[in-house]
């Protein structure tokens, strides 16, 4: 089995691709791959629990609610649009790549905070993902 250090780049492009992944799943799919990340998340709190302060609801609230302003996520759909086009500069193709890896940092960081906010209220993690992150319509 490879050392953790060894394993985590390998995961970060999968972890990238779960947004996506979990916009295509259907409803069964998704209460399963909740189920799979509360019971993988359950010991890394455990461990972070013991090594940092309990972070305060408010400050996992700003997290979960953190996103692109108006503007800047305008920006990021005409970038969308160039490239889909293929009519994208070198410039504005590092400028989406940013964008894409900021957003995915967020996501990511949503994802951390609602789970610590679950345990933190004493909820089940469904619970709050139906809460702050309601379902997209796929027609967009």
């Amino acid at each position: 089995m490879a050392a953790p250090t060894e394993i985590r780049p390998r995961a970060i492009p999968t972890v990238s691709c779960a947004n996506a992944l979990l916009e295509q799943l259907p409803g069964s799919s998704l209460v399963k791959v909740v189920e799979f990340l509360e019971a993988l998340s359950h010991e890394a709190l455990q461990v972070s629990e013991t090594q940092s302060p309990q972070v305060s609801e408010a400050a996992l609230l700003q997290i979960i609610q953190r996103r692109l302003s108006p503007e800047e996520q305008e920006r990021l759909a005409y970038l969308r649009q160039q490239n889909e086009a293929g009519a994208i500069t070198e410039t504005e193709y590092q400028e989406l790549l940013m964008y894409v890896d900021r957003v995915e940092r967020q996501d990511s960081d949503r994802a951390e905070a609602l789970i610590q906010l679950a345990r933190l209220r004493q909820v089940d993690l469904k619970v709050l993902v139906n809460e702050f992150l309601p379902a997209r319509s796929n027609a967009a």
